[in-house]
């Protein structure tokens, strides 16, 4: 191989230069190219890269954001869940309290339900049961004997209607005092209760008076059985305030259908037979008769008669002489009312005197006969006879009545009587109804100057206690201790000791009722001072006790 010459070693250097420089450039131009695509790639990778780091971040807020409102509602959710929560539990206390305020309320609605009934229960026995013996009452009483009468009727049976009045009932509760006498009353509804058949009834119609309904009687002797163990219960002797008491009862009995047909006119006719009982002696039975509504009837028009009485000037005053047993002497009167009715002439006094006590008429006759007693003693004072003290009888109405004081000391004003020349006589039973209002009342009637007398002594039960509480100037001795003297081996030991005692009290005793000559020996032997009865005189009008005051030797059955 030949060697280059210098000008082929120049063009071949030049060649080589222009393709080293051909190179170069492509080298370089391969270099920018792949700079150039490194740097677009690189753009591009930076620009994804960009868009990557700008999306991850998008995500990432994204997810921050979906997480923040994730955590937020969570955290939402949390507090609501909370808050519910809280609701509920407050709900459920709410409901808790409101339950147990409902159980509360219910058990105190049930327990004011049952006391409502209990009440109820109460005011329906109290309307139809009496308040003091808790026996059926009138109410109850006319239901069941109509329920009674309605099934007889249905099944042809018989029954009876006792009306039950007490005998000597006032005396014991004007004595003894009104819890006393409550407490006999409410014995006497349990014997009742004890004496009758589990299919009667008894029952308080009021005051001291019982009614006995008897289902399916027989007959009157069947009704007569049943009504005498009844009487005998009620006779049985009670232990009261540390005292022995006995009272009686008088019954009056109506028969269905005999005597009626419903429920009032039995019990009116019951009643009837009891009021008849009554005025033939008491403690007895009496069965309904219809001539027995005379005497109801009667009855009435006295109360009617009574009214007109005063007005009509029929009362006229009686007066019966008291004589000192020992000397004879006249020592006063007693004045005793009469009445003179224009149709039937005089009317006994035990049939018009319990019904003015009654009706309240006894209270403006009792002041009549106050004020007619004191003009007529001044009138024989003025005449210069010595009449002595008038005595006047003064009745529970009229001793409790508020102007009694008063109208005494106008009846003395009036007539110019000197108030020892008068006597006013009050039976034991007023004095003992109320001790202290009784004591009151005596002393300031004392206070004027006025006698007072205890009035049929010894049939009453007071004490001594009380007696010398009282400024008593006489005791008058009940006739029916007088008239046990001599009699039936009759001892007079009551009389006896009443005389006593009023000697050692320094109080006047007088006999009532002397008509033997038995009886004035025994009170003189035993010191009475005065008597005053049948022995020595009958009430006299106001001219013959004034002739009695006269004649010589008037009294002379002295001892």
């Amino acid at each position: 191989m030949p060697f280059p010459t210098e000008r082929g070693f120049g063009e071949r250097n030049d060649i080589a230069d222009r393709r080293v420089d051909a190179l170069a450039r492509d080298t370089i131009l391969l270099v920018r190219e792949r700079q150039m695509s490194t740097r677009e790639s690189l753009v591009r990778s930076r620009e994804e890269t960009m868009d990557k780091r700008d999306n991850l971040a998008q995500e990432r807020e994204h997810t921050l954001g979906t997480r923040e409102s994730g955590v937020g509602d969570h955290e939402r959710g949390m507090r609501e869940a909370e808050r519910l929560k809280r609701v509920l539990e407050s709900h459920i206390v709410k409901l808790r309290q409101a339950n147990e305020h409902l159980v509360i309320t219910t058990v105190r609605t049930q327990a004011m339900a049952e006391q409502i009934q209990q009440a109820r229960d109460r005011m329906g026995h109290m309307a139809h049961h009496d308040f003091l013996t808790d026996l059926p009452n009138r109410l109850l009483l006319k239901e069941r004997l109509a329920q009674a009468i309605a099934l007889a009727q249905r099944k042809g049976h018989r029954l009876a209607v006792l009306f039950i009045d007490l005998d000597r009932f006032k005396v014991i509760n004007d004595s003894l005092g009104h819890a006393v006498g409550d407490q006999l009353l409410q014995e006497v509804g349990q014997r009742l209760l004890a004496a009758v058949r589990g299919s009667d009834t008894a029952g308080r119609q009021g005051g001291d008076e019982f009614v006995v309904l008897l289902t399916e009687v027989a007959n009157e002797r069947a009704v007569s059985e049943l009504t005498d163990k009844m009487c005998k219960a009620i006779a049985e002797p009670y232990q009261l305030a540390g005292q022995v008491v006995h009272i009686g009862a008088t019954i009056g009995i109506s028969i269905y259908p005999d005597d009626g047909d419903d429920a009032d006119t039995l019990i009116r006719n019951a009643d009837v037979a009891m009021y008849h009982g009554k005025l033939d002696g008491r403690d007895r039975c009496s069965f309904y008769r219809p001539e027995m509504n005379l005497r109801a009837v009667e009855r009435q028009r006295t109360e009617a008669d009574l009214h007109r009485a005063l007005d009509r000037g029929e009362f006229e005053l009686y007066y019966q002489p008291k004589v000192n047993l020992h000397t004879g002497a006249i020592t006063g009167s007693e004045a005793l009312l009469r009445w003179t009715h224009p149709e039937q002439g005089a009317v006994a006094p035990a049939r018009f005197i319990p019904v003015a006590e009654e009706c309240g008429l006894i209270v403006p006759i009792g002041r009549w006969v106050l004020r007619e007693a004191c003009l007529q003693a001044q009138r024989w004072n003025l005449a210069g006879l010595r009449p002595g003290s008038v005595a006047v009888n003064i009745s529970a109405l009229e001793f409790r009545h508020t102007d009694f004081v008063a109208g005494l000391r106008a009846v003395l004003a009036e007539s110019g009587l000197a108030p020892s020349s008068l006597e006013l006589e009050i039976t034991e039973g007023v004095l003992m109804r109320d001790v202290n209002a009784s004591a009151a009342i005596l002393h300031e009637l004392k206070a004027i100057g006025v006698m007072l007398a205890i009035d049929d002594f010894g049939t009453g039960y007071s004490s001594l206690s009380y007696l010398n509480q009282f400024p008593i100037d006489v005791l008058k001795i009940d006739q029916s201790f007088v008239r046990e003297i001599g009699a039936s081996g009759g001892d007079g030991v009551i009389v006896g000791a009443v005389i006593a005692m009023g000697s050692s009290l320094g109080q006047r005793v007088v006999a009532e009722g002397v008509e033997e000559r038995e009886q004035l020996q025994f009170l003189c032997a035993r010191q009475c001072q005065e008597g005053q009865g049948y022995l020595f005189s009958r009430p006299l009008s106001a001219h013959g006790f004034a002739a009695f005051l006269t004649r010589p030797g008037a009294a002379c059955l002295h001892c």
